[in-house]
């Protein structure tokens, strides 16, 4: 019981986090002629590249936007920690006083995202003008690119609030798995096994674990037919060995935990269309980008997490 409702002291809070952060994007977006969810994605990126800061927790943020302060004070400033909205502005730095108070700090919820809001409609309102921006701040192609998929992600389903997950398979199908994360394959070349293998009959659903995009969905001759869904963790979700795709899903489309994608099958090792050269099964693999660079890690204690959850889920109805 206690653990029930430490569970649900948790989950309130978290709530009330989203509430606060929306309610703030939304004012910023109105007095910025923004769309929030671009805001949102903005910050939400901004959250993958330091997801443990403990100095934005310790700060009771909202926001994880972050400056370099001579990108917030200018770089001649002779007061790199300068908040003077004027002599700010005198030196060319971005900082701007969102409150009034006579503060530009970039420590401050409503200064930092009023700056980087400002900053984007300064290229203009459309699609277009909006990566323009993102390639001007950023200076990486990665980064315009992610942003965008955030922002048409919480587009598409109008909320923060989009991390749950599901297992891979249905937990009522025929399936079993070990961490084989890092086992030597040598098709093609030698390699490390980069994701954990999940055997199950031909045709059983290959299930999103997560909301995300479709990011990569076809032929590729280690994994056959597959398909690749980013999640606003920035966390790249790859399905390998597919028999065939669910109808109509498309590079771009949106989906949910759950969701089915494909079906478990046995292709790839060859030219589009080889079969048969495995046991049919999935290959489930996670990429991490930190905005440098992208790698991979063991999904195991992920997949784990998800199957107990989900068992646990069924369990109560």
């Amino acid at each position: 019981m206690a653990a029930e409702a430490k569970d649900k002291t948790k989950d309130t809070a978290k709530q009330d986090s989203f509430l606060a952060r929306r309610q703030l994007y939304e004012e910023m977006g109105s007095l910025l002629h923004i769309p929030w969810y671009r805001l949102a994605a903005v910050d939400q990126y901004e959250r993958t590249l330091t997801p443990n800061s403990k100095e934005a927790k310790s700060e009771n943020r909202l926001t994880r936007i972050s400056f370099l302060p001579p990108v917030w004070s200018g770089w001649v400033n002779p007061q790199p920690e300068d908040t003077n909205p004027l002599s700010i502005a005198l030196f060319g730095g971005m900082g701007k006083d969102a409150d009034g108070d006579g503060i530009a700090d970039p420590k401050n919820d409503r200064d930092a995202l009023f700056t980087m809001g400002r900053y984007i409609n300064s290229f203009g309102y459309a699609e277009d003008d909006f990566r323009i921006a993102l390639w001007k701040y950023y200076q990486n192609d990665r980064a315009v690119q992610r942003i965008s998929q955030f922002a048409r992600i919480y587009k598409a389903f109008d909320r923060l609030d989009l991390f749950e997950n599901a297992f891979p398979l249905p937990i009522s199908s025929m399936y079993s798995y070990n961490d084989t994360w890092g086992n030597s394959r040598h098709w093609g070349g030698f390699r490390i096994h980069e994701g954990n293998d999940l055997f199950a009959p031909y045709g059983v659903p290959v299930r999103s674990v997560c909301y995300g995009i479709v990011e990569i969905k076809g032929w590729n001759p280690f994994g056959g037919w597959r398909i690749g869904i980013r999640d606003l963790n920035n966390r790249y979700h790859y399905y390998a060995h597919l028999s065939g795709y669910a109808k109509n899903i498309n590079v771009g489309d949106m989906m949910t935990p759950g969701q089915v994608v494909g079906w478990v099958g046995s292709s790839g090792y060859g030219p589009p269309g080889t079969q048969g050269k495995f046991p049919p099964h999935l290959h489930f693999g996670i990429y991490r980008d930190n905005g440098r660079s992208e790698w991979a890690f063991d999904p195991y204690p992920l997949l784990k997490k998800w199957e107990y959850a989900e068992r646990a889920r069924l369990r109560k109805k």
